[in-house]
């Protein structure tokens, strides 16, 4: 997971943390314990938590220890990370319909590439709120029922 996200932009300590928090037990885990589990600096991962936190996927939560941190994945975290992929979608499609607009006389090779990246941003700024509306949906329900977290998981088998 590290790896994927690097390479989606995130620094690689920063999946790992998240990668982390996806599998450990207790969920909720302190600076110092994903420290050790992790085998990096403190600061480094305190300032990588800030980071997964200003992006929607980790929240702090209360902790046993009235002195320390604790942090969780959010729940609803991807959706909320991909909210800003869809915003940044948002001002490519906005950008790339007001570069339409500027060529006075375009070629057809420059209106092409124009048109290629207004159509694309804006079939994904229609058709990713719907995705994402129904993920949250999904996972509501999950909640509300308790429903295994995969659907082959041996509780769904009975």
């Amino acid at each position: 997971m590290a790896l994927a996200l690097e390479a989606a932009g995130l620094p690689r300590l920063a999946g790992r943390i998240l990668a982390w928090l996806l599998i450990c037990e207790p969920p909720a885990q302190s600076l110092g314990e994903m420290t050790a589990a992790l085998n990096a600096s403190k600061g480094a991962v305190s300032q990588m938590v800030r980071l997964l936190a200003e992006r929607g996927l980790i929240e702090q939560v209360p902790g046993l220890h009235a002195r320390r941190d604790y942090y969780r994945f959010k729940p609803g975290g991807w959706v909320a990370y991909l909210q800003q992929w869809l915003d940044h979608l948002r001002t490519l499609h906005a950008l790339s319909e007001h570069g339409l607009t500027l060529l006075a006389h375009p070629t057809p090779e420059n209106q092409q590439r124009l048109l290629e990246a207004h159509d694309l941003f804006s079939a994904l700024e229609a058709r990713l709120p719907a995705v994402f509306a129904d993920m949250e949906a999904a996972r509501r329900v999950r909640q509300q029922t308790a429903a295994p977290l995969h659907p082959l998981s041996p509780a769904s088998e009975a």
